[in-house]
């Protein structure tokens, strides 16, 4: 199945813009970019409009760099899942279009909850598939 990756124009912009169209919330959010989890992605495209820096590619478009896809997936599975949109850096527009900011300015930290306007409990990838509960049926008040 095809998905859609983040690639390089987000870091450091992270507009979040994506966020808010997202039928199946599959962005995560590290410090300074979002990526999208691959295979929870559902390839509708609706984000792609959205994204004011053209950040987000099909997986077979994406500049024909294969890392973005499996850059997409480590940090899907690393990063809080994010379902609300939250404040852009205050810097955004200025880094927007700045080009080949992954090897310079690219962060492996996951965002800080606390700086995301977005619901309280924000969880990874793994939490929202279940984790390492023996049972991963939702628990009265969890959901």
């Amino acid at each position: 199945m095809m998905t859609h990756v983040v690639t390089d124009n987000c870091i450091k912009c992270k507009y979040m813009d994506c966020v808010e169209v997202c039928p199946v919330d599959c962005f995560y959010v590290g410090e300074n970019m979002l990526v999208i989890h691959p295979d929870e992605c559902i390839d509708c495209g609706v984000c792609v409009p959205e994204c004011p820096a053209e950040a987000i590619f099909p997986d077979t478009d994406a500049a024909g760099d294969t890392r973005w896809l499996e850059l997409n997936r480590k940090y899907a599975e690393l990063w809080p899942n994010i379902v609300a949109k939250g404040e852009p850096p205050p810097d955004a527009d200025a880094w927007n279009g700045v080009p080949n900011k992954f090897d310079g300015h690219f962060s492996p930290k996951p965002g800080e909850p606390d700086a995301i306007s977005g619901p309280p409990g924000l969880r990874s990838a793994t939490e929202v598939a279940g984790g390492d509960r023996s049972d991963p049926r939702a628990i009265k008040g969890e959901v």
